[in-house]
């Protein structure tokens, strides 16, 4: 009987408490969450701008940019306004209803972002190793093709995630101990089996990060090769330039995505800093993204510049 006053039956509500341990200073902790977010904002709008407008970046790298950048607004806009008002507004009620869509949009974005790594990477290496039919390969079909593919395997297999959260009834707690509605935050709150969620998780998560990150590592390697065999010393710097960009936007992605899925599946790690790493990895890299591709891209720099110089002329 008693198990049964303390369990929730097909709960309505749940409650995000933000970060567990960290709640007295959660007013404080938003701001330099939403400095990254307006950031991340700014800059992936300020992209999704200029590579319409400029001709020169019509080439395969950059409309999958694009792509990646439209993926970074919407994981920002799934995840910053619930985030903020939790932690400035103590707004921590969510209907069950929308946290699963929250915990779709979250975890689909991230599968786009992982699929569209893994196609600047086959980008880069026909670039490298058969730049004569770089052109041919890829033609705007194919691309077409290559796009709506990722965001079907990410819509299917992430669709799997709520509607096996949806067929749970019995609830122990409503509570998640967390700033965002996510796949296994979610799941363990459940009384019932949840070994069929679980496993799917798994699924998911290797099916996608961990097919992805097999085969960019495949790329960059026969890339190094090819590299390693060109004697002249400015092709090599030039074929290394080009994917220095795309290199660090891969490290930084799969490294705080493993992390944060093993320190979730282990749980070695304290619940307040894996919460911030696991927020950290969600919005870090939005903002980070575009500062990498202006630092190494003279096009973008320069359009950068000069939206900054128009926006300086008119206020004055």
């Amino acid at each position: 009987m008693a198990s049964i006053n303390t369990s929730y039956l097909n709960p309505r509500t749940v409650i995000l408490i933000g970060i567990p341990g960290l709640e007295h200073g959660q007013f404080w902790t938003g701001f330099p969450f939403f400095a990254v977010c307006l950031v991340a904002f700014l800059g992936n709008i300020i992209l999704l701008i200029i590579i319409p407008v400029e001709c020169s970046l019509h080439q395969p790298m950059y409309i999958f940019l694009a792509v990646l950048v439209a993926t970074d607004i919407g994981l920002c806009a799934a995840i910053a306004p619930k985030m903020l008002a939790i932690f400035w507004f103590r707004s921590c009620s969510m209907a069950f209803d929308t946290c699963l869509a929250q915990l779709f949009f979250i975890h689909a974005l991230q599968c786009l972002e992982s699929g569209t790594l893994l196609a600047m990477a086959f980008d880069r290496y026909i670039a490298i190793c058969d730049p004569l039919r770089h052109t041919s390969i890829l033609t705007p079909s194919t691309l077409g093709h290559v796009i709506v593919i990722v965001a079907i395997r990410a819509i299917v297999l992430v669709g799997l995630l709520p509607i096996l959260v949806k067929r749970l009834y019995v609830f122990h707690f409503i509570v998640i101990a967390h700033s965002y509605c996510e796949h296994m935050a979610v799941v363990k709150l459940a009384a019932e089996d949840v070994r069929v969620n679980k496993t799917c998780g798994f699924f998911v998560s290797f099916t996608i990060l961990g097919f992805d990150m097999i085969f960019i590592l495949i790329s960059y390697i026969l890339i190094f090769q090819a590299v390693c065999c060109l004697h002249q010393k400015e092709a090599w710097l030039k074929a290394f330039n080009t994917c220095t960009a795309h290199i660090f936007v891969f490290l930084e992605f799969y490294i705080l995505a493993f992390f944060s899925f093993f320190s979730h599946c282990f749980g070695h790690v304290a619940p307040p800093t894996h919460i911030l790493l696991s927020t950290i990895y969600l919005l870090v890299p939005p903002a980070l993204n575009p500062i990498v591709y202006d630092v190494k891209n003279k096009v973008i720099r320069k359009h950068v510049a000069q939206i900054f110089l128009l926006s300086h002329i008119s206020h004055q």
